[in-house]
């Protein structure tokens, strides 16, 4: 039987006296981390917060988020992590969903709880990181460290069964109202011994801690970090010279960086100032990247490069781009094909490519369809969401809605989101082919490409791109580069420059936020 307060239990057997967390000029010992875990699963616990019982927390990067993630761990309450850019309604809809009893929050927040508390939510209380912000608050509030401190005293973790949901995720909600993902404590805790093998983790890794730990993106080496002894860094927001700096300062060996994230750092004007030896990887997903910058990153920060892919009911890894060995042996830029590609499936991940009739597709690069995965790290479904999650499986399948190919050696290489399939003159363009072509345009940092509904073509192949700094291009230049490059029917009917493409909380272009205009446009007309 598993469960996540093992994975910490673990940590205090065998390193207690290690410096376990850095954030910022605190750190602190495996040892300390233990104690105020159980100060503050005492505290909750004086609440009568019971086993199952919500907790919602809206917090960046640092010390407390992991100790929230461990006090409701050890008391089997379930953790509602808060992405902390959305707006106050949005916030209250998911207090509200999840059912939450408490809300962890840090007081540089204050404004967007105190928006939630005009709504009708369930919440008995917060709890402050830092100062609480006023007197005048509706609910009992108290600050964080005094939470720890009156929770002092022996804790006694809770018998919690694997099967037990321990965290909801709420998705960013590009299609629809955003559903919480149930992960269980068999979810975390065998997706933590997946990456545990896969990544060969061990007790002096340094993981830095950039994507925000709202988002399984990041909050997954919480666990097997943790369950190996390994250092965890916090970053609590990105910056590139400021993300720079802390991999030379703490000597961080680890990371899971988006490419937005790289392609800010490897192009940013000081990065050959800051010595990156101590990088052994650096993972990076959420979006298909080009081998050409794969390359690039492996250069200009000499480190292995990793891509994965996952989603947040996944939890979030399903495959890696890690050689086999006998693909070690192939020249560097043939190695850079698979290094580019989604990877093949993870330890423990039963994944297959599957055509409209259900039936597996060839593994010749060529045919296309949908990935269906299942195993031990999969969602039982989406809370309160009985029809939805029965919708997303098929015989004990999760479909995930990722159009792929597959290739002789098994590996996975997604070309499209299956809603964002652009059917164009009866061609189909998948947005990915024609993304990788704009970022090789020597004036683009970044570029989405989606279809907008056009009379003639039935959709039309659009893009917002953005430049980088000091440059200029025009629409015809870059649409005749992308012509130069791929097929004419793919090359961007419409170019939109933008001075930012706009993201969803985990950092990933958000295409909805880009469309949606565009409809509303031809809706007004």
């Amino acid at each position: 039987m598993m469960n996540i307060w093992m994975t910490l239990k673990k940590a205090l057997d065998l390193y207690p006296d290690k410096t376990g967390v850095v954030d910022g000029n605190r750190s602190f010992t495996y040892r300390q981390v233990g104690e105020r875990v159980a100060g503050l699963a005492r505290f909750f616990q004086n609440q009568r917060i019971h086993p199952e019982d919500r907790i919602s927390v809206l917090e960046v990067n640092s010390h407390a988020f992991l100790e929230t993630y461990y006090a409701a761990a050890g008391m089997g309450a379930i953790l509602n992590p808060l992405n902390y850019r959305l707006a106050a309604r949005e916030v209250a809809f998911i207090l509200n969903d999840a059912g939450s009893r408490w809300l962890i929050a840090a007081t540089r927040f204050a404004d967007i709880v105190k928006g939630v508390l005009k709504e009708d939510v369930p919440l008995e209380g917060i709890v402050w990181i830092g100062d609480p912000p006023d007197a005048s608050m509706p609910l009992q509030c108290h600050s964080y460290e005094d939470a720890i401190s009156t929770g002092a005293g022996q804790f006694e973790p809770v018998s919690v069964d694997e099967n037990q949901v321990a965290h909801l995720y709420y998705t960013s909600g590009t299609t629809g109202r955003p559903k919480g993902v149930m992960l269980t404590h068999k979810n975390v805790c065998s997706h933590a011994l997946g990456t545990i093998a896969e990544l060969k983790l061990v007790d002096t890794d340094v993981w830095g801690h950039v994507a925000p730990m709202f988002h399984l993106a990041d909050a997954w080496a919480t666990f097997a970090i943790t369950w190996v002894g390994a250092q965890h860094v916090m970053v609590a927001q990105f910056e590139a010279e400021a993300v720079m700096a802390t991999i030379e300062r703490q000597q961080i060996t680890l990371s899971n960086l988006i490419p937005t994230m790289l392609n800010l750092m490897i192009k940013h004007p000081r990065v050959g100032e800051y010595d990156f030896s101590s990088l052994r990887e650096i993972l990076s997903g959420g979006a298909p990247i080009a081998p050409e910058l794969v390359k690039s990153i492996m250069q200009t920060l000499g480190c292995d490069y990793i891509q994965t892919y996952g989603m947040t009911e996944t939890s979030p890894y399903l495959t890696f781009s890690i050689l086999k060995a006998h693909l070690t042996a192939l020249p560097p830029d043939a190695q850079l094909k698979y290094k580019s590609k989604t990877g093949r499936p993870a330890i423990g991940v039963d994944l297959k490519i599957v055509d409209e009739q259900g039936d597996p597709i060839a593994a010749d690069e060529q045919q296309v369809g949908e990935i269906w995965v299942r195993g031990d790290t999969i969602t039982p479904g989406y809370w309160n969401r009985p029809e939805e999650t029965a919708a997303a499986f098929s015989d004990g399948w999760l479909r995930t809605g990722d159009l792929a190919t597959l290739d002789s050696e098994g590996y996975v290489n997604i070309v499209d989101r299956k809603k964002d399939m652009i059917v164009t003159g009866g061609e189909n363009v998948y947005s990915t082919e024609v993304e990788n072509v704009l970022y090789m345009h020597p004036k683009i940092l970044e570029a989405a490409v989606f279809g907008v509904p056009d009379e003639k073509w039935g959709e039309a192949v659009n893009a917002a791109v953005v430049l980088k700094a000091g440059e200029t291009a025009t629409a015809d230049e870059i649409i005749a580069f992308c012509k130069e490059h791929q097929a004419a029917y793919k090359a961007p009917k419409t170019i939109v420059f933008l001075d930012e493409l706009p993201k969803t909380g985990s950092g990933k272009i958000y295409k909805k936020g880009l469309r949606d205009p565009f409809l509303q446009k031809e809706a007004g007309r």
